[in-house]
Order: structure tokens, then sequence, then C-alpha cells
């Protein structure tokens, strides 16, 4: 399972489909670029186990080095295309990639990158600025056949630095150097979506994060057609589906509430009788946007819970949530535990920390402590989640523990105010945060992003704040609303809410409500 052995039986069959422009990749073409891709590395002194970055938008190209890194036996590294130049210098150096990949895009910080590098071998691709080479042209001057010492390597990300500094998830190469060999991903895939060679699969959020590179590229180990889409516009992607009769898809919830926001006319415009499958995962999904997306689409909403640390995962189906709404689902890989903080096991319906027994074995890169935190005496590992779960094993996710609000002694979890804040129809995006209060410690304060900031005022703070009222505590309800044009957020849905903590505890003087 390889596109390099879906070339051989079928050259010609799209690997890769550009959403926006119909651009066509076939297997054939994806085998020979990552083969040139392979070949670079071995010419720049690149060997097995050594670590690559890539710094790219979504690009027809990004295929080709990251399974031109993974026959290659490397540690590939995907950055996230927003971060500023001394992000990127932080994450490459972390790594110890020796060689980066940058997009033309990217070209003015690519600039403030080159001397910060040092001895790190530069390529920019669609353009070329000093000390950089071009990446087209050294790849074109390679020879187009499999290098002789191919071994499966695998990716290495960072984590969305949302609570902090990026740190990197490093897991070890395969044990099977077959570039072939199958892996957890592709047996979950078939087994619980169905997904195999007939299978068009929409990708609408940036290959840099941890969904989109690993299940697309599972697309195309089974010999499916990935549809990538270049940046994410809801009409779009609704057009995407009806065009290319795309049977799967992955989403976030950030996604699924911009469709919603879509009007009546804008939403049943498309034909999307072809989707069968609409994977959702990066953030549990609120309650009311989840069961408008099952009214709209029908049951073929899945959902999981995982990390790019790879220690277990939880998955759920449309029937299943609609009998355990608000569920995130069981343990589809590794045992599920909730815990205390002292690690000790808790009982169905005690709220703890989420610990995964058995699953994938991961450490943070260059950081032994946070390796050591994520892991209780049993063996067991966690991301940092709090939930519990049911007396059916389904598991319910309150927030990060990192993320709580402390106000007046009472643990207040952001994640529950959020829910009720987006679906109000003049909120386009929210996050809640604690800032600081003399009085109680950490006092609630929710930054909403309107759907029109010429809404933004005291008159929808109020009618906010009524909002909460009807259906959460007293102690629940933001005792400030700020508003801003647009949140933090993470391309892939993910919310920096690091960044809108740090500037309250640094200066909070904003209105009070």
């Amino acid at each position: 399972m390889h596109p390099s052995i879906h070339a051989q039986h079928q050259p010609d069959k799209p690997a890769l489909i550009i959403a926006e422009t119909g651009e066509i990749v076939s297997y054939a073409a994806l085998d020979a670029a990552s083969s040139r891709a392979a070949q670079l590395f071995r010419a720049a002194g690149i060997g097995a186990g050594d670590t690559i970055a890539l710094f790219l938008e979504n690009a027809a190209a990004f295929y080709d080095i990251v399974w031109g890194a993974q026959r290659s036996g490397l540690f590939f590294v995907c950055i996230p295309s927003k971060l500023t130049a001394p992000e990127v210098a932080y994450i490459v150096r972390d790594s110890g990639a020796k060689l980066l990949v940058a997009g033309a895009e990217m070209a003015g910080v690519a600039e403030q990158l080159t001397d910060a590098l040092g001895d790190v071998q530069r390529f920019m691709l669609g353009g070329v600025i000093p000390g950089w080479q071009r990446w087209e042209a050294a790849v074109a001057a390679m020879p187009a056949t499999p290098i002789a010492d191919e071994r499966a390597g695998i990716d290495m990300l960072y984590s969305s630095g949302t609570t902090g500094r990026p740190k990197g998830v490093r897991v070890a190469l395969p044990e099977d150097p077959n570039i072939a060999a199958p892996n957890v991903l592709v047996m979950l895939a078939q087994h619980l979506y169905g997904l195999g060679p007939d299978s068009i699969y929409l990708s609408p959020a940036p290959l840099y994060h941890a969904a989109p590179l690993r299940w697309s590229m599972t697309v195309m180990r089974l010999g499916g057609t990935v549809v990538m889409m270049q940046h994410f516009d809801p009409q779009a992607a609704l057009a995407a589906i009806e065009r290319y009769r795309v049977t799967a898809s992955q989403w976030v919830p950030t996604h699924f509430v911009r469709l919603l926001k879509l009007d009546q006319a804008a939403r049943t415009r498309h034909d999307l009788g072809s989707l069968r499958v609409a994977i959702h995962a990066a953030a549990p999904c609120p309650i009311p946007v989840k069961e408008a997306m099952i009214a709209w689409w029908g049951p073929v909403l899945y959902e999981y819970y995982a990390g790019s640390e790879g220690n277990g995962l939880t998955t759920i189906d449309s029937e299943q949530w609609l009998a355990h709404k608000g569920s995130v689902g069981k343990a589809a890989y590794g045992v599920l535990h909730i815990c205390d903080d002292a690690g000790n096991a808790l009982p169905p319906g005690e709220e703890g920390l989420v610990y995964f027994e058995g699953g994938g074995v991961f450490e943070y890169h260059n950081d032994p402590a946070k390796t050591a935190e994520a892991r209780n005496a049993q063996g067991w590992t966690t991301l940092g989640d709090i939930g519990w779960m049911d007396a059916d094993g389904y598991l319910y996710l309150t927030d990060r523990k990192s993320f709580m609000i402390i106000s007046g002694g009472v643990n207040i979890y952001p994640q529950e105010i959020e829910n009720r804040l987006i679906i109000h129809p003049q909120v386009a995006d929210v996050a809640v945060i604690g800032a600081p209060c003399p009085e109680m410690g950490e006092r609630v304060v929710a930054v909403v992003q309107p759907v029109d900031m010429a809404d933004a005022g005291d008159a929808l703070a109020d009618d906010l704040v009524r909002w909460c009222r009807e259906a959460l505590s007293g102690v629940k309800t933001p005792r400030q609303i700020d508003f801003a044009a647009e949140l933090p957020r993470h391309a892939t849905g993910k919310l920096y809410k690091r960044l809108l903590r740090d500037r309250y505890w640094g200066n909070s003087d904003s209105r009070i409500v």
C-alpha cells in the first residue's frame, strides 16, 4: 500500500486534484516526483534517520516532498505557514532539520531566515531569493528512479503552541523498513470509514496539520484520490463536493460553524449526495452545531479524538452520537482511563485527566520533562485534556486542563461557555478565557468575533450576557465581553488561547459588563 505500487498498476489514475483549479497529479507523476525528491535528499547528504522541514502552503509539490521523505527514511517536519521568522527558526533548529523547503509565498519570512539557519540547506518552491536554491531546478536534475536504500520514514509534527512554545512529537521510525508496509491509520481508515481505492477525499485544511497530512497520505496509500483545497471557503467546499463527487472528507468544528452561517440558498445550491463520510476532529463540536450538521448532511458524520502524539484514539458515528450527545466516542486504539491528578483511575461519571494505555509511544523532542509529565506511574499517557466517561465507555471532553478558569475557588471550563455563545446568530467565533480579578482571582472573559463587526458594542454585549444566563449558571456567565475582528485561530481550527490570555494578564483594562 503505497503510491509507488499504484503507479505501477494504475499510472494514470488521479492521486491528487487541486480543488480550485482542477489540476490533476497522477500516481505515475507523484511516484516520479517523490523519487526525484528522495534522490535530491541523498545527493544533499541526508540519510535515513535525518530530518527535513517544509514551510509551505497547500500545493501539489507538498506531496512530492513528504512522499520523497517517507521513502527516504526521514523525519519530515511540516511548519505552519503563518509563523514568523523566529518561530520558524526555532522549529528548524529544535528539530535538527538539515534541509528546509519554503514556498515563495513565505519569501519575506524566508529572507529573514537566510542568515539565521547557518548551514541548513535552503530551497524555495515557486521562486528564488539570494541564499536559497530553486527547488524545481534542483529536483529536475535528479533521476526519477527510486533510491537504492529506500526505507520508511515518518512525520515529526510540532504542537500548535496554543498553550506555550511548540514541541516536536517524535516517534521512532517504523520497525518495518518497507515503505509500503501498512500502519495503524491505514487499518483504521479501512475498518472504521470504509476508505479504499474508490474513495474521493476532500481535504479542506492546511497540510502542515496532523489530520489533513496523515489522512490524505492514507488515502493515497489506499489508491484513492485526494481533492485538496488550497484555502478553505465554505461555499467552495460545497461546490467541490458536487464537482468531484466527493465520497469522504475531513473537517474541524470551525468549518461546520462557517458552513452553517451560510444562508439557506447557498447551503442548498449544491448536490452533496455523493458524501458518505464526513470525519471531524481537532476540537469537541458544540452539540447544536453537530445536530444541525447531521440534520443537513444526514448520518455521515464521524468524530474522533486523538492527538499528533498518536497515543490513542476514540471514535463515534452519527447514530452513536445521537444516543450519547456530546461524546467523542469509545476507544478504538488504546485503553481509555480517567485519572485524578495523582494518576489514579476514576470511576464512570468522575471528571479527570484523559489517559490512554497501550497506544502509540511518543516523546516530546528535546523536552524530557514534558515527556515525563505526560505519563503517570502506570505508563499511561495524556494530552492534557479533561473529561469523563459514562457507564458505556463513551468519553466526554470538558476542556484542556491548562484552559481552566478558577474564580472564587470554583473551577470553570471555557468550552461549555464557548459552546453556548457560538450558536448565537450574531457570533462568528468566540474564545473564553480567565483574566485577573483582585477579588475572585480570575473573572470569565468572552472575546467575540461578530458576524458583522459593525454590531460590536454594548447592545450586542448585553444580549450575549442574557443569552448565556438563559442556559448557564451565574458563575459561568461572562463578566466581560470584548470584541475582535478576528481571533488568533490556527488554520486547522485550534485557537491560540495563550496569545489572548497573555494580553489580559499583561493589560486588563477592558470593558466590564
